[in-house]
């Protein structure tokens, strides 16, 4: 799989003059990319995109693509940051989630105006513009394995997550107090029902399901801060500590690392932008920049009062180790009514459900664009059917298999920490080609290489609390 994906991606070919080798025998008699479309103002389209899910529909706008981001920018980790806090206090803990908020932010506009920074070729996918930036074996070797990563790490986290979450709905609503289903089950429930709705040809068409997720993401995160600040038993409690008693190198670099986690997701912002017609007058920087601005707002607004209220209404009460989010949810079933803790998870579920195909899209697209290899025809509905339904069932797989990779958040998270923070710095140096020495090249190797020492340094925090605390590895027992 990986020897046609190096193929598929293969650029060199294309930059000495030819076409590339993943579009030969190419779908029409043109296989160079398309300038100035006229039907759809899509310039630097390669017909073969045509097939693959990620650009098989370029008719997006401002809202397909804010909600898209919306969607899969309010994470289930946003309920973790409380957890940071309890380790970093308000001061450091306010600061660092700031400064990832804009660091974030500033790597997302580079992203943004990466994707049309070759003329006439549009970067539509992350891999492709690693390779271009950093030639083809490096950028093969540095952009497969993060997005595949990614994407099929993040879908088994929704998971485990989104099944353990359905299991507790069931048992706040049982009247004995036990949930009907095994863990098994609610994973096998949550991910037949994640199964069909990946079933969307592609990814414009998601709209409705990420206007959804978006809308449930921003609900449940309104309700969890608004709850402490109007409970009537919260106003007369005077017992909650902000003392952090723990300033270990472990455990203060475990917390970064979970605020680092709620910033992921930059392996989807050129596949959004490439759902975007583009021409001249009117490039898709444009459309995906308003975008990204309103997304970026409406998670703020979800994100810091949820992290304010809630570390300021629980305090000590919040383990500040991480671990599943179904524990941060528990207290609310235990201090506020049924109703509200139903209301909470539900929308939780909902949330996880439609972030699912979303995440799930690169790995689908990058699975297409090997069985067009091979095949050099385009997928039929049937062959896309199934092999959505084989991503899905491996995510189940590992899910059932290893249920405790939420422990391991951390860890598994700083491998991929390179794709949001330090390698779209250096593929702006290598495409721009900023004056060496200027501010502009200063600064991007400067939070380049920030990114790459904090990726490390996560690592080797999340290593030694590994082997200080262990790990109950409940292999195949969720």
């Amino acid at each position: 799989m990986s020897i046609a994906l190096a193929k598929l991606f293969d650029l060199e070919s294309q930059e000495s003059g030819g076409s590339p080798l993943f579009m030969s025998p190419a779908p029409s008699t043109d296989p160079q990319p398309i300038s100035g479309d006229k039907n759809g103002g899509d310039g630097g389209r390669i017909p073969v995109e045509e097939w693959l899910p990620i650009t098989e529909s370029r008719k997006g706008n401002v809202y397909t693509a804010t909600f898209h981001l919306l969607c899969s920018g309010i994470g289930l980790q946003v309920i973790l940051l409380p957890a940071a806090f309890a380790a970093l206090g308000w001061v450091w803990g306010t600061i660092i989630l700031t400064v990832g908020f804009v660091w974030k932010l500033y790597t997302t506009w580079l992203l943004v105006h990466l994707h049309e920074a070759v003329p006439g070729i549009r970067m539509s996918r992350y891999v492709r513009l690693a390779i271009h930036s950093f030639g083809a074996k490096l950028g093969k070797l540095l952009g497969i394995f993060p997005v595949m990563y990614l994407s099929g790490g993040a879908c088994t986290i929704l998971v485990i997550t989104g099944g353990k979450s359905l299991q507790q709905l069931l048992q706040i609503m049982s009247e004995d107090n036990i949930a009907p289903l095994t863990s098994v089950q609610c994973f096998l429930v949550f991910s037949c029902i994640a199964m069909i709705m990946s079933q969307f040809p592609n990814l414009n068409s998601l709209f409705g399901v990420s206007l959804i997720g978006a809308f449930m993401g921003v609900a449940y995160c309104t309700v969890i801060w608004v709850l402490p600040v109007t409970s009537d038993a919260q106003k007369t409690q005077v017992s909650v500590s902000y003392a952090t008693t723990d300033k270990s190198f472990v455990h203060i670099f475990n917390a970064i690392g979970l605020i680092a986690l709620v910033y992921r997701g930059n392996n989807l912002v050129l596949e959004i932008q490439g759902t975007l017609p583009s021409d001249s007058k009117n490039p898709s920087s444009k459309t995906m920049w308003r975008a990204v601005m309103i997304s970026h707002a409406l998670v703020a607004i979800c994100m810091f009062p949820l992290t304010f209220v809630v570390y300021w209404a629980y305090g000590d009460k919040i383990p500040a180790t991480g671990g599943p989010v179904g524990n941060y949810l528990k207290l609310y079933t235990q201090e506020h009514s049924k109703r509200a803790a139903c209301f909470i998870h539900l929308t939780f579920i909902f949330s996880c459900l439609c972030s699912y195909p979303i995440n799930l899209m690169p790995a689908c697209d990058n699975i297409e664009m090997v069985y067009i290899t091979k095949k050099q025809k385009p997928a039929s509905i049937i062959v896309r059917m199934m092999l959505r339904v084989f991503l899905s069932l491996v995510c189940f797989s590992i899910a059932v298999g290893f249920p405790f990779l939420p422990y391991l958040a951390v860890l598994i998270g700083a491998i991929a920490l390179l794709v949001t923070f330090t390698y779209p710095c250096f593929m702006w140096i290598s495409i721009k080609k900023p004056q060496k020495k200027s501010p502009m090249w200063l600064f991007n190797v400067l939070v380049g290489c920030l990114g790459a020492s904090l990726s490390v340094l996560l690592l080797v925090a999340s290593a030694m609390r590994l082997a200080q605390k262990g790990l109950h590895a409940n292999f195949f027992s969720p």
